[in-house]
């Protein structure tokens, strides 16, 4: 179960490197976000506790629905429906996500980890989706695709910490899925307020608002 899990959510990752409908990313984040929510569960199956349970209902119910409706909400205002002309092609972020996980695995056969984890590729999935969601914010246009990125990486950071650290106090992981709430909340209002103002959502064109801006200081 463990391992499946663990294949199921780096399948994700190769989803939103190759697909432009912006709908079709969220939907798989949130599919993403009930994984690595479930995580606690299936990797300390043995002992389940109170503070595991609510740890990935808390996992699940935010990555999952709420984040997710965030952005569908956002994705309606903004009337847009794909990712137009990323920084970096489809297939070659393909390609780099594979070397990702490539990487994630060489990475993780060389980490000294405190203590024993309940599967070998916890922790080299973990750092894939984290350097995945790192690489989904620089290579893509549209602040909602900047955005998903942003979570993905959360959902990487997630997983590690579930896998290593659930032994710490509980206020720990709620702080941290507070402040990405937060934090997609906020990002979901500046999307809505950038397409209002500039009918578009495309970060490269602020370029062009930096040379308009120099020209006329220069005049």
């Amino acid at each position: 179960m463990t391992d499946l899990l663990l294949v199921a959510v780096v399948l994700t990752n190769f989803v939103l490197l190759g697909s432009s409908r912006l709908a079709a990313c969220i939907r798989v984040a949130a599919a993403q976000g009930i994984l690595v929510g479930v995580m606690p569960l299936i990797l300390y199956h043995d002992a389940v506790s109170v503070r595991t349970a609510l740890i990935a209902a808390a996992g699940i119910t935010l990555k999952g629905i709420v984040f997710p409706w965030l952005f569908f909400r956002a994705l309606r205002d903004v009337d847009v429906t794909r990712e137009v002309e990323p920084f970096v092609g489809y297939t070659v972020s393909i390609l780099i996500g594979v070397g990702a996980v490539a990487g994630s695995f060489w990475l993780g056969s060389r980490l000294v980890v405190p203590r024993p984890v309940p599967s070998a590729f916890v922790i080299p999935v973990a750092f894939s989706v984290i350097f995945i969601g790192l690489f989904l914010i620089v290579s893509r246009k549209t602040a909602i695709s900047q955005a998903l990125g942003y979570l993905v990486m959360e959902n990487g950071i997630f997983a590690f910490g579930v896998s290593l650290a659930l032994e710490e106090p509980f206020l720990v992981e709620l702080g941290v899925l507070l402040d990405v709430f937060a934090a997609t909340f906020l990002m979901g209002i500046m999307v809505f307020h950038i397409s209002r103002e500039f009918d578009h959502i495309d970060v490269g064109r602020l370029a062009s608002l930096k040379d308009w801006t120099t020209r006329r200081y220069k005049s």
